[in-house]
C-alpha cells in the first residue's frame, strides 16, 4: 500500500492533507499520480546536498511531470479537470511546486508516525557524526556531506529527511546480493585479464631478445611487431571495458553505501526524536547487517581496482583514482558506523550516575573486534564540538586527549564482541560528572541554555594504518539543582525536535513554524501522560503562545525560542515553556488515570469554559481545566444559580493530601461533567480512594478523613469540614519548631477531622488520642 492509501484511510487526515495541497491547485495530481510523486520525491529526500542540486532536482521534476500529464487527457475521471491543473502548474514557479510536493509528502509520513498503525520511524539526523582519520586504506580526510539548512531554504526538512523506516534497506539488502554477483564476475575477467596480459608480456619479451639477432629479417620483425600491436589493442580495450564495469560497479556501491548511510542518520535523528517521547523503531541491527555486507563488496572492488592498476599498461592513472575513491568510501562507512547507541541523559545532574554505550556496526570485520580496544568518553563544549567537527580528526599522538570541558570518572570502556549477536560495543554504566568548566555567559545566557556533548573516542591499528574514530551524543545539559530542569529540559527539547539531518553542533533553528512545534509539544506531552493533545488543546496552546486567537490554521505562524521559554507570558510572571512543563509534571503525577480516561479538558482558558458552562444551563455542571495563573494547578468550574463559579487552584502540594477524585467527590454542588454530561459518581467512581466503614480501627485508633469544604456554597448544615484549600505561609506553618503551637489550637470536642500533614512521614491524629 502506497503513502497515499495509507493517508486515505484516515479521512481526517486525507482531508487536512486534500486542503493542503489545494493551496496550490495540486490536490488531483497528488491523487492520480501518487505512486510516481512518492518515488520520486522519497528517492529525492536523501540526496539533495545543496541549494544548486535541489534547484535542478526541482526543474526536473517540473519538466517530468508535465510529461506525465500528457497520457491523462485520455482518462475519463480527470481529463475534464486537466486544463485546469495544467494552468495551476504553468502559473506556479518549479521549485515553489516541488517544495510544495515534498513538504508534502513529509507531512504525511509525520501524521502516519501519530498513527500507532502506521508507525513508520521518522527521518533522521547526525548528532555527532562519526569521523577521524585516514582509515584503513589511507587516503584524503573523510568529507563531510552538507545538507541544506532549513532555515536557508523553504524546500528543507521540518525534522531533517524523511524515509519509509526499513523499506530502503529492504531495497538495499535485496540489492546487495546483485551487485555481489557484479563483482565475482568482474572478478573472473580480471583474473582472466591478466592471464592473457601476461602471455602478451611474455610474448613481447621474447620478441624484444630475439629482435637482435633477427637483423635482415625485416618482414618477420614486421609480422611480429603487427601481431603484437594487435595484441596490445586487444587488451587495452579488454582494460577500457573491465575499468568501465568497475566504475559502472563503484556507482552502484556508492548509491547503495549512501542509502545505507542516511538511514543510520535517520536512526541518529529518530533517537533524538525519541528522547522527546516519540516512538522508537529500532533497526540498528538491519543496519548493521548491511554495513558488514557492504565491507565485503568494497573489499572485493578494491581488489579488483588493485589487480588492474599492477599490470602496467598506458594511462594507469585511471585506476589511481578510482583506488582512491573506493578507499575513501571504505574509510566513509567504517568511520561513520562507530556510534552512541545508548544516549546519555540528557538533563545531566553533576555527581549523579549515569549510563551510555557505544557501538561500532562493523562486527568483526578488519579483525578490529579481537583486540578489544579502549574506548574513552569526556565532555566538550559547544564551541570544543564545533572545533572538533571542524577539524574532523582526533590528536596525533595516540597518548594524546582532547581537551575536556569537565571531570568524568569511570569514564573508560573496553570495546567487546558477542559472538552470539554480532555486536561490537562498550557499555559505560557507573560514569560520573564531578565537575564541569562553564562558558563566558552572555546576554540573558543562563546556565540551562548552555549545551555539552559527550565525545567517545577510540584509535587502533589495522595492517600498519591507524583508525581513529569518535562520535558525540546528543547534547547535554548540565545541572547542579532540581529547580534547573524545566528551563534545562525546554533546551532539549527544542534541541531533539528541530535540529537538522547533518549540522554544526548544536545549531538549531531561532524559530519554527507553528505545525512544528504543536507536532513536538504533542509527542512531548503524549510520552508523558500517555494521552495525546487534541485538535482544541493545540489551538489553546497556539493562542496562549501568540497571545491571539487563531487564524485559519496557524500553521505557518512562526514562533521563536524567546516566545518559547525566555519572554514571560502577559501579566504572569513565568513562560509559557515554565507553564506547559508544569501542568504536564502535574498531569504525569497526579492527575495520569483521569487525564488518560478523557475527564480533564485541561486546555482551555477561563472565559471560554465560563461560555461553555453557561451554554449547558444545568446547574451542578463542571468542568476541569488547568490554571492559567498558577504554575502546576488545576481548578474546577462549575454552573450556580446561573453564575459560574472557579475554585481555587489545586497544585502538587494540595493533590499530595487527597487526590483530585475525592476531591470532587467532597463538593456536593458538582454533579454533571463537562463535556460528557456524564454523572460526577459514573464518571469517577473508579477513582475514587478506598474508605474505611468502621468507626475504630484495628490498632485502638479511631479513623479520619479529611475533605474539601468550600464555604461559598457551603449550606451551613452537618458535619464542620477543613478548608482544603492551598495553605499560605501567613495561614500556618508547618515545621517542627511549630507543631506544638498547632496542636494546641486543636478542639478538643472530636467534631472535626482535621489534617496537620506536612510532610510524607507525619500522620492523622484523632483528638480523642
Amino acid at each position: 500500500m502506497n503513502l497515499w492509501k495509507r493517508i486515505s484511510c484516515n479521512p481526517d487526515v486525507k482531508q487536512s492533507m486534500i486542503q493542503y495541497y489545494d493551496e496550490k491547485g495540486l490536490a488531483d495530481i497528488r491523487v492520480y499520480l501518487a505512486p510516481w510523486i512518492e518515488e520520486r520525491i522519497m528517492s529525492e529526500l536523501i540526496n539533495t546536498t545543496s541549494t544548486e542540486l535541489y534547484e535542478r532536482d526541482a526543474l526536473q521534476f517540473y519538466e517530468d511531470l508535465k510529461q506525465k500529464l500528457i497520457p491523462l487527457s485520455n482518462d475519463n475521471l480527470i481529463k475534464f479537470k486537466l486544463a485546469e491543473i495544467c494552468t495551476s502548474i504553468t502559473q506556479t514557479p518549479a521549485v515553489e511546486l516541488y517544495t510544495h510536493f515534498r513538504t508534502g509528502v513529509q507531512r504525511e509520513i509525520q501524521l502516519l508516525d501519530q498513527m500507532p498503525q502506521f508507525a513508520y520511524g521518522v527521518a533522521a539526523a547526525v548528532n555527532g557524526s562519526a569521523v577521524g582519520t585516514p582509515g584503513i586504506i589511507g587516503g584524503a580526510s573523510m568529507p563531510v556531506p552538507t545538507g541544506m539548512h532549513s532555515n536557508n531554504m523553504a524546500a528543507a526538512t521540518l525534522n531533517g529527511s524523511n524515509s519509509y523506516a526499513g523499506d530502503n534497506l529492504f531495497a538495499v539488502q535485496s540489492t546487495i546480493p546483485k551487485l555481489s554477483m557484479a563483482i565475482n564476475t568482474i572478478y573472473s575477467e580480471v583474473q582472466q585479464f591478466g592471464r592473457s596480459y601476461e602471455t602478451f608480456h611474455n610474448c613481447f619479451n621474447n620478441y624484444s631478445q630475439r629482435k637482435a639477432a633477427m637483423v635482415g629479417h625485416d618482414s618477420e620483425l614486421h609480422l611480429q611487431d603487427i601481431q603484437l600491436q594487435d595484441q596490445c589493442r586487444i587488451l587495452a580495450g579488454q582494460r577500457s571495458s573491465i575499468l568501465q564495469e568497475l566504475k559502472r560497479i563503484t556507482f552502484d556501491y556508492d548509491a547503495i553505501q549512501e542509502t545505507v548511510i542516511n538511514e543510520l542518520k535517520n536512526w541518529q535523528r529518530n533517537q533524538a526524536l525519541a528522547g522527546n517521547g516519540a516512538p522508537f523503531r529500532d533497526n540498528l541491527d538491519d543496519i548493521q547487517r548491511c554495513i558488514v555486507l557492504l565491507l565485503e563488496l568494497v573489499g572485493k572492488i578494491l581488489e579488483n581496482v588493485n589487480a588492474m592498476q599492477r599490470i602496467p599498461l598506458e594511462h594507469n592513472d585511471e585506476c589511481g583514482e578510482l583506488i582512491v575513491h573506493v578507499r575513501q568510501a571504505q574509510q566513509v562507512l567504517v568511520l561513520s558506523s562507530f556510534i552512541v547507541e545508548k544516549q546519555p541523559p540528557q538533563v545531566m545532574k553533576t555527581n549523579t550516575r549515569f549510563a551510555a554505550g557505544v557501538r561500532w556496526l562493523i562486527g568483526p570485520q578488519l579483525g578490529i573486534s579481537v583486540n578489544g580496544p579502549q574506548v574513552e568518553c569526556i565532555i566538550l563544549s559547544e564551541a570544543q564540538a564545533q572545533r572538533h567537527s571542524a577539524q574532523r580528526t582526533m590528536p596525533d599522538s595516540s597518548n594524546s586527549t582532547p581537551a575536556s570541558s569537565g571531570e568524568i570518572v569511570n569514564n573508560i570502556g573496553n570495546l567487546e564482541y558477542n559472538n552470539q549477536t554480532g555486536v561490537f560495543s562498550a557499555s559505560f554504566r557507573t560514569m560520573q560528572l564531578k565537575k564541569i568548566k562553564r562558558a563566558e555567559k552572555k546576554g540573558t545566557e543562563s546556565v540551562m541554555d548552555e549545551k555539552f556533548a559527550l565525545l567517545f573516542y577510540t584509535s587502533v591499528v589495522v595492517n600498519d594504518y591507524r583508525i581513529r574514530v569518535w562520535t558525540l551524543s546528543l547534547p547535554v545539559v548540565v545541572i547542579v539543582h532540581g529547580n534547573q530542569e524545566p528551563q534545562s529540559w525546554a533546551t532539549i527539547t527544542w534541541d531533539n525536535a528541530f535540529s537538522d539531518i547533518v549540522r554544526e553542533p548544536f545549531h538549531v533553528p531561532d524559530k519554527v513554524v507553528w505545525s512544528q512545534l504543536a507536532m513536538a509539544l504533542n509527542i512531548k506531552f503524549e510520552s508523558s501522560t500517555g494521552r495525546g493533545l487534541t485538535e482544541e488543546n493545540l489551538n489553546f496552546l497556539h493562542e496562549k503562545l501568540f497571545r491571539r486567537s487563531l487564524v485559519n490554521n496557524g500553521d505557518e505562524d512562526y514562533i521563536t525560542w524567546a516566545q518559547f521559554c525566555k519572554e514571560p507570558l502577559p501579566d504572569r510572571s513565568f513562560t509559557f515553556w515554565d507553564w506547559f512543563f508544569a501542568i504536564m509534571k502535574l498531569t504525569k503525577d497526579h492527575l495520569l488515570n483521569l487525564w488518560k480516561a478523557g475527564l480533564i479538558v485541561g486546555f482551555i482558558n477561563k472565559h471560554r469554559a465560563e461560555q461553555e458552562l453557561m451554554h449547558t444551563q444545568e446547574a451542578g455542571t463542571f468542568l476541569l481545566r488547568f490554571s492559567d495563573s498558577e504554575l502546576g494547578g488545576i481548578t474546577v468550574g462549575f454552573l450556580k444559580d446561573n453564575s459560574v463559579l472557579m475554585l481555587s487552584p489545586w497544585t502538587a502540594r494540595d493533590l499530595n493530601i487527597r487526590g483530585l477524585a475525592d476531591r470532587i467527590h467532597d463538593v456536593d454542588m458538582l454533579r454533571w461533567l463537562y463535556p460528557s454530561r456524564r454523572n460526577r459518581d459514573e464518571a469517577f467512581n473508579e477513582f475514587y480512594t478506598q474508605r474505611m466503614e468502621e468507626s475504630t480501627r484495628h490498632d485502638g485508633y479511631v479513623t479520619n478523613t479529611i475533605r474539601v469544604n468550600v464555604p461559598a456554597i457551603e449550606n451551613n448544615t452537618g458535619t464542620p469540614q477543613h478548608v482544603m484549600q492551598s495553605p499560605h505561609s501567613h495561614d500556618i506553618q508547618m515545621g517542627n519548631e511549630n507543631s506544638i503551637d498547632f496542636l494546641q489550637n486543636l478542639p478538643l470536642d472530636g467534631s472535626a477531622p482535621w489534617d496537620i500533614s506536612g510532610a510524607d512521614d507525619l500522620e492523622f491524629f484523632n483528638s480523642h488520642n
